[in-house]
Parts: structure tokens; sequence; C-alpha cells
């Protein structure tokens, strides 16, 4: 499949809107019409009609939404779709233009464009985030900031009234639009070599820490190793069935299997344990965690 750079991609883009600016609007009633003949006869040429002669509409829709870093032709892609979804379901006869109707469909299906794609982190789970994400540089446009460029406590809470939202979800929106997603590949400055990620903290243990863990394992298995010597051949099977597995057994399918009542089986347990635990004290007076799983 060719290559498809970015200058292509706007040429074609700008030939699109070019095209759709240059369809002639409809009247009321031709567009009633034409809605009227895809939604009882399922014509399909005059949808195509309908939406082609609307197309500039997606495209003064998307413009308003381009601040926020995404192409415009993916903008006018899913603003085509809210045209589409509002062309199924408008309704003649009903007194509202079409262009009416399907601004909102059109706007919507951008919208949610937009939260799924301007952050890697999911934005706008609600109706008030939604609204807040959406007007926040509006409004904040219109108050007083601090000389850092932010708001107020007074324009915070300006805005958590007009909206309708919290102090906090407005604190928090405004911090999501003022720092955005930054990559751990880039490099902290010009003058260094290293990535973001290079400083990042590593959370798991140590050389030091593994080099100990593992020497503390070898020991406890050497002490669990002696010790199982120390008993006979039915309480070595019920404690490699019972304790020494990931999904032991139960007591029941032990007591089938060496033909004794579950209750003995308990018995000879609690008594193998017993034994290994004098063993391991012999060996050892830090029998550390070892004992304390056996207890």
């Amino acid at each position: 499949m060719p290559h498809i750079d970015d200058s292509q991609i706007r040429k074609a883009t700008l030939t699109f809107v070019k095209t759709a600016m240059r369809e002639p609007l409809l009247a009321r009633n031709e567009e009633q019409a034409l809605a009227r003949r895809w939604l009882n006869d399922a014509d399909t040429a005059a949808l195509h009609q309908l939406v082609q002669a609307y197309t500039r509409l997606v495209i003064a829709i998307s413009s308003r939404f381009r601040n926020y870093g995404l192409p415009l032709g993916d903008l006018v892609q899913e603003g085509s779709i809210g045209l589409l979804m509002a062309a199924d379901k408008f309704d003649p006869d009903r007194n509202v233009r079409f262009s009416t109707y399907a601004s909102w469909w059109i706007r919507s299906a951008i919208q949610d464009y937009v939260l799924r794609n301007w952050s890697i982190v999911r934005t706008g789970t609600t109706a008030a985030q939604k609204s807040l994400f959406f007007n926040l540089r509006r409004l904040r446009a219109k108050l007083p900031s601090t000389p850092g460029g932010g708001l107020t406590e007074e324009g915070r809470h300006s805005i958590a009234e007009t909206l309708g939202v919290s102090l906090i979800d407005v604190e928090r929106m405004e911090l999501r639009l003022t720092h955005p997603d930054q990559s751990l590949n880039m490099p902290l400055s010009p003058e260094m070599d290293g990535d973001r990620q290079d400083f990042l903290p590593d959370g798991g243990p140590g050389p030091e820490q593994q080099a100990t863990t593992r020497l503390d394992s070898e020991i406890r298995n050497q002490y669990l190793t002696a010790a199982l010597d120390e008993l006979n051949d039915r309480e070595r099977f019920i404690i490699n069935h019972r304790r020494l597995r990931e999904k032991g057994a139960t007591l029941k399918q032990l007591g089938i299997k060496l033909g004794v009542s579950k209750e003995r089986v308990r018995q000879l347990e609690n008594r193998a344990l017993g034994k290994l635990k004098h063993a391991i004290l012999k060996q050892t007076r830090h029998p550390g965690d070892l004992m304390n799983d056996m207890e």
C-alpha cells in the first residue's frame, strides 16, 4: 500500500472542503421532500443529495474544534457520521429545519471524537465533565487570571456555579487542560541525551535485595528438605500434596487415596507439621517465614 504523507492528506481535505462549499443550499420544501423519499422509500439518491447539501455545515462545526490539536479531516469525518445519523432520524413532519436538527448530531459526534482522542487518559466521562471540558477555555478567557495565567479562586467558583459542577471538578479539568500528555520518550532538554523514562524510579527490588532473597530461599529449601527426611512415607505424602503444591489436595481426597478417614488425615498432617517444626528448630533458631507458613 503506497504511503500517503501529511501534505497529501491536507491537499485532499482542502479539495473536499472547497467542493462541499460549492454545493447549493436547499429550501425547506426541498429538504423535506428529500427526507420523505429517504424515510418512506429508502431512496439512497435522496439521502446522498440531502447529506451533500449540508456537508458545509459539518465543515463549519468541525472548524470550531480545531484548537484541540486534532486533524480537520478527522473532525469532518466524524461530523459526517453525525450528519448521516441526523438524516436517518429526521422527521420531515416536524416544524424544524434539517440544518437545525443536524447541528446537534454533528456537534455531538465531533465532541465524542475529541474526548476519545484528545488524551490517552479518558476525559469527560460524565455530562457535567463533558460540558466543563468544552466550555472551560471560553469561560476562563472572560475572567481575570493569576500572574501565572491560571484561574483565581473566585474564577473557579464562578465557573463551577455557571456550569453546575463541583469546584474540585473545575480544578481538575483546569489542570488537565494546562498540562497535556507528554511522552516518556521525550528528552529532558536539548543538551541532555536521557529521556524522561530514564529517570523514573524502579519499584522493583535492588541487586542487594535480590541477592538476599535468593540466598534466604536457598537456605529455607535446605532446611525444609532436611526436615522432610524426618517424616515417614505417609506423612511426607500428605505434606507434599497438602502444603507443597499450588493447589493442595483436600483432606477427603487424601483420605480416599490412603484408605483412611479425613479426620485421620488431619491428625497425620498435624503430627507431620510438628515434626517439621522440631526438625527445623534443630537446624536454626531463626526459622523465619518458613515457620510462619507452617504454624
